[in-house]
């Protein structure tokens, strides 16, 4: 049988969307499925072109957008990816349509797979995985022209949607909005959240960065507009003025890290490239807490890829959501940290603070919370 991934974002970029695919993909290869994977040279979190020529075994890895140079701005810059990635994509599907069994769109972006999905024959097996529901983020913007981009954004996704056999999405939220708003037949609808892929090695080579005689604060990996860097910022700010002995901790890149570095005047605020993929498990568990934070009004439109690991590291946990959100659901039912639902620095630090010098220790991973919620095994059952 054989696979076609339509995504931009793949191996070897490290974190997100990309680790995401590159893990299936692997996955599917390792059960003795035929991939090949249409997507960009690396550009994420930076946005800027890596070229790269880097393989995976079993993979036939078709790359596009050498030359392509993002904006600041990410409207346009996001705009710009769905325009040449739509292009790329329906060249390179009309020689392979022809090929293969099931295709694996990716979403977002939403065009590629608009544009494709009726030259694609009836035998192939469309499986539509959202990552993202941009429509929601985009329609927390003011003026007039965004809220018409968030229109067209949201008549795209919803035929890219509508046209797929079965939409597979991270949380029940996403599931329930892209139910009613949407309006497509929750028959198609699958919930799989996202998979544990955390290394079982615990290296040794963080011991620089977390100076022993303080204990550390840590927000680590994509900073984008819902993880609301702002309010990250000022909460540590806050934080470090009122308490001693705390280092706070920045591990991210990209447009929005670099800009928040500049902004930064507090000595006890410290920003670090992302760590590689080998020393995740050893950044979790040398956190005193680890952030998890989502823009105000974003949490139906995603749920943090990241959350099973720091669930299968053991560290605290802190998270800034939506009050009566699915990821409060799953931190309140299985004991997984603090919960704030409002970006509010006195409640934020009184939180903070309890996990800090709480004398409890973390509980022992529930293994059925982790192995059956965050199963890649599980996916690639609901995808085949």
């Amino acid at each position: 049988m054989h696979i076609l991934l339509v995504s931009p974002f793949f191996y070897p970029e490290p974190i997100s969307t990309g680790k995401y695919n590159s893990d299936l993909v692997k996955e599917l290869v390792k059960q003795g499925y035929k991939l090949t994977v249409l997507c960009s040279h690396p550009i994420y979190p930076d946005w800027k072109v890596e070229c790269s020529n880097k393989s995976l075994e079993g993979v036939k890895i078709i790359r596009g957008g050498k030359h392509i140079r993002y904006p600041k701005n990410n409207l346009i810059r996001r705009s710009l990816l769905e325009l040449w990635f739509a292009c790329f994509v329906l060249r390179k599907v009309f020689k392979l349509r022809n090929q293969i069994n099931i295709i694996i769109p990716v979403f977002p972006p939403s065009l590629a797979f608009s544009l494709i999905v009726n030259l694609l024959p009836n035998r192939i097996t469309k499986v539509g995985i959202v990552h993202d529901l941009q429509s929601v983020f985009i329609s927390k913007s003011q003026g007039f022209l965004k809220s018409l981009i968030a229109v067209c954004i949201k008549s795209v996704e919803k035929f890219g949607f509508n046209s797929c056999d079965k939409l597979i999405l991270l949380s029940h939220e996403m599931k329930n909005d892209v139910n009613n708003k949407y309006e497509i037949d929750s028959k198609k609808l699958f919930v799989q959240y996202p998979f544990s892929n955390l290394p079982s090695l615990v290296t040794n080579d963080l011991d620089s960065v977390f100076d022993k005689n303080y204990k550390h604060v840590v927000y680590s990996g994509a900073l984008g507009e819902k993880q609301n860097p702002l309010g990250l910022l000022s909460f540590f700010e806050f934080s470090s003025n009122k308490i001693k002995n705390i280092k706070f901790h920045i591990f991210s890149s990209g447009i929005i890290f670099n800009d928040l570095k500049k902004r930064n005047l507090n000595k006890d605020i410290y920003f670090h490239k992302l760590v590689p993929f080998k020393n995740v498990r050893e950044l979790y568990e040398r956190s005193d807490v680890q952030i998890i934070p989502q823009q105000e009004g974003s949490s139906r439109g995603s749920l943090p890829s990241k959350l099973p690991n720091l669930v299968d590291s053991r560290c605290k946990l802190l998270l800034i959501t939506d009050k009566d959100s699915e990821i409060q659901q799953l931190f309140e039912k299985y004991d997984l940290g603090g919960v704030v639902t409002e970006w509010n620095n006195g409640h934020l630090f009184t939180m903070l603070k309890s996990l800090l010098f709480e004398s409890r220790e973390v509980k022992e991973t529930n293994s059925n919370f982790v192995s059956e919620l965050f199963s890649i095994k599980s996916l690639v059952k609901e995808i085949i």
